[in-house]
């Protein structure tokens, strides 16, 4: 299944880029995020593991990063389940496109647009 989810707020641009690009700032504006490892700027091939609030840990990497578009795709994975989160900002808005199992892709859309509701008010 494919979800688009959507957000507008005062936020430019280069400032939700930045909240992207530094996982160490994901758990500032999206609260399902306890830690990301290893805390390196958005590059694809990046391979980490992110830490819900749950304390359930799922692997992830990033497969494309444009800067200049302001656009970055990562695929999830926890056992044979994978979600694909392709991301995108411009000044005011940003949006996430989610590709993945429906019951994961539906229960997911929640969490996404509560947290890109806080990143466009950085």
């Amino acid at each position: 299944m494919r979800m688009r989810v959507e957000a507008a707020g005062p936020a430019d641009r280069r400032t939700m880029w930045e909240a992207y690009a530094d996982p160490s700032r994901w758990s500032t504006w999206a609260p399902q995020i306890r830690a990301v490892r290893p805390l390196e700027r958005l590059r694809p091939g990046l391979r980490g593991e992110v830490e819900g609030f749950t304390g359930l840990r799922v692997r992830f990497e990033v497969t494309e990063v444009d800067e200049a578009a302001g656009r970055w795709t990562w695929r999830v994975r926890l056992g044979p389940a994978a979600l694909t989160m392709e991301h995108e900002v411009a000044d005011g808005r940003t949006a996430i496109a989610l590709d993945g199992p429906t019951p994961i892709v539906l229960a997911y859309v929640p969490v996404a647009r509560h947290a890109l509701s806080r990143l466009v008010r950085l």
